[in-house]
């Protein structure tokens, strides 16, 4: 079991790297799940909607993609975030970097605990998810 970080064009500013690990690693526990290879892929707008464009389709920004290698209980998968989304979302949410941050990172690993936000219903029990999450990390 791996949680891997990587920065692409962008400055490695993740703090407390082992604590969002072992925190990560609990969430994963607490949906009776097993923490395969997780790799994070810090990047700028511009890498993650080439990203967006290649893979699915979309002519957009977005702050992450996450791609599910996931097998039976075993979590896996590449976790795409945009740093320049996470700013921007933090100051149109009135929120610190670091918690927006957070909340994107757990968002990425609630999608590979088959988590789903297309519909409204389904992205109110992401939030709420994501904020269990966040408390949690505290």
């Amino acid at each position: 079991m791996a949680i891997i970080f990587n920065f692409i064009d962008v400055k490695d500013n993740l703090q407390r790297k082992n604590a969002i690990k072992s925190w990560i690693k609990d969430v994963v526990s607490k949906h009776k799940k097993t923490l395969g290879e997780v790799s994070y892929i810090f990047c700028n707008d511009n890498y993650l909607l080439n990203i967006n464009n290649t893979y699915l389709k979309h002519n957009y920004y977005t702050d992450v993609i996450t791609f599910d290698y996931s097998e039976k209980e075993i979590i896996s998968g590449d976790i795409f975030i945009s740093l320049e989304r996470v700013e921007d979302n933090a100051k149109k949410m009135n929120v610190s970097y670091q918690e927006e941050l957070n909340r994107v990172i757990i968002h990425g690993i609630l999608h590979l605990l088959d988590y789903r936000d297309k519909t409204i219903e389904e992205e109110k029990q992401m939030r709420k998810k994501e904020e269990e999450c966040l408390k949690s990390l505290m």
